[in-house]
């Protein structure tokens, strides 16, 4: 019988689970669950078996594909796939997908959770400023981007958008101003919330030279990758210009220099918490299922991102 392994060190919710398990089940397939696991042997026998593999931000690295042996698919529940090795997939003709835009609303929401919390001076009891007509930038206007858009037009903000990959038009349609180059988003906007993947091409893009271009008072917000920041550009921009403040969901490694550093204008959450809701845990759970699902049975290959 056709088996889809869920392996998650940080489970999924119970009903996420629940869904799944309805989704294969309903499929005439078997589901196996590793959830809570301390070791890579532990995945590794697991994986032996396995058709297809759910996963959220578990390590799919050549070793665990050559244990793999019967592996068709694997499946990112979440819009990142970074934690898999694609070109080590595609070697051995394994389709992995992601989920995107089932964690979109989830992050466009902690997004304004941490700008309300830094426009307002981290709640330290002294006056902020508010955003209505503030100018926002959204760096990447892909599922994220747009929702953090729709919600940025609530709180009455002026919004721009750079991507070099999405139609200026599609950026219109929404009330969004589309600008031609990231030089051009960051020297316009005091406000820049990132949505950048991390990949060859902008690791370590968003650097000091870039980031000075930001009008005074400005903050970067960044709920995308911690590889996609220059740190030593971050702790250049906090040294020289007061006014500037990072607000992250990705702890960067010199966190702990910075925090005491820059108290009131950096702050890092615990943990990365974009997608840390009951409902992103459960839509991109259940969602991955589905797509493994008509996978095996149609070869829907609609959310490949490997080769």
């Amino acid at each position: 019988m056709t088996k889809v392994l869920v392996a998650t060190e940080k489970p999924f919710a119970p009903v996420a689970v629940k869904g799944i398990r309805e989704a294969v089940e309903n499929a005439g397939f078997e589901l196996a669950l590793l959830e809570k696991y301390t070791s890579k042997a532990e995945l590794l026998e697991a994986v032996k078996e396995a058709d297809a593999i759910i996963i959220r931000s578990d390590i799919i690295d050549a070793e665990v594909l050559d244990a793999a042996e019967r592996l068709k698919i694997v499946v990112r529940a979440g819009a990142g796939y970074d934690n898999v090795d694609l070109a080590a997939a595609s070697a051995r003709n394994v389709c992995v997908m992601n989920t995107p835009g089932q964690n979109s609303n989830a992050v466009a929401e902690l997004v304004f959770g941490l700008l309300v919390f830094a426009i307002r001076g981290f709640y330290n009891g002294a006056a902020g400023t508010e955003l209505k007509g503030k100018k926002l930038g959204i760096h990447a206007y892909g599922n994220v981007g747009r929702n953090v858009a729709r919600v940025a037009k609530g709180f009455g903000m002026e919004v721009y958008a750079y991507d070099a990959y999405c139609p200026a038009e599609a950026m219109e349609k929404d009330g969004v101003k589309p600008v031609g180059s990231a030089d051009e988003l960051y020297s316009a906007c005091q406000i820049v919330s990132l949505h950048i993947p991390a990949t060859p091409e902008t690791k370590n893009s968003i650097n000091f030279e870039l980031l000075n271009k930001m009008p005074k008072g400005g903050i970067l917000i960044n709920t995308a990758r911690k590889e996609v920041i220059d740190e030593a550009g971050i702790q250049k921009m906090l040294q020289e210009r007061p006014d500037f403040k990072y607000i992250t969901d990705i702890k960067p490694a010199i966190d702990a220099e910075l925090a005491a550093n820059y108290p009131g204008r950096y702050f890092s959450t615990p943990k990365k918490m974009g997608a840390q809701t009951a409902e992103a845990n459960i839509n991109a759970g259940i969602a991955a299922a589905n797509q493994i699902v008509d996978f095996l049975e149609n070869g829907n290959e609609k959310f490949r991102v490997n080769n």
